[in-house]
């Protein structure tokens, strides 16, 4: 009969079987990943190609007086007056309607290219030829238009304005048509 096995002894790897093991794992996951490993060079190689790469290294090869520069200007009232407008920006961006947006900004740059390619800067409109202009079709659309703009701008918003207000005030509104005290 067989004797029990009461010691288990562990076979130990010599140094060149571990670095051996250790390459051909590496080598398994260059081959696995083969796609995003290229796809990465080539990110890396158009990096090199502008300059980013140098850019990288002289910031990180001075990286405590990037940093001490970086961190006083990050600390003044001005900068963090800038965040704090630019993350409001961004708010007020997420709230347009691109769609009701779009054919005003095509009426925008039709009105530049228009003023764009007249060629007399200098001309002078009598109080009469503005009369006369209310006659045109195209400007009194583009009246009519500013005029709903100015009213649309003059509806009282306060309920919407929950980011201009005080915390203890976000969300409460009076009512009414009152005007705005600013």
């Amino acid at each position: 009969m067989a004797k029990a096995v009461r010691k288990i002894q562990r076979i130990e790897l010599s140094e060149e079987d571990k670095r051996r093991l250790d390459l051909q794992e590496v080598e398994d996951a260059l081959v696995h990943n083969k796609e995003a490993i290229l796809e990465s060079l080539q990110v890396i190689q158009h990096m090199h190609d502008r300059g980013f790469l140098a850019l990288l290294n002289g910031l990180f090869g001075q990286g405590d007086k990037v940093l001490k520069l970086l961190v006083t200007k990050a600390d003044t009232p001005e900068t963090a007056n800038t965040l704090k407008n630019l993350l409001l920006m961004a708010g007020v961006l997420g709230t347009l309607d691109v769609k009701q947006l779009e054919p005003i900004l095509i009426k925008v740059n039709a009105g530049i290219a228009r003023v764009a390619e007249i060629k007399d800067h200098n001309r002078e409109m009598s109080f009469f030829d503005i009369f006369r202009s209310l006659k045109d079709h195209e400007i009194n659309r583009s009246i009519t238009f500013m005029l709903e703009f100015l009213k649309g701008m003059g509806e009282d918003t306060r309920e919407l304005e929950r980011t201009t207000q005080k915390p203890e005030h976000q969300g409460k509104h009076t009512g009414g048509n009152e005007t705005l005290k600013r």
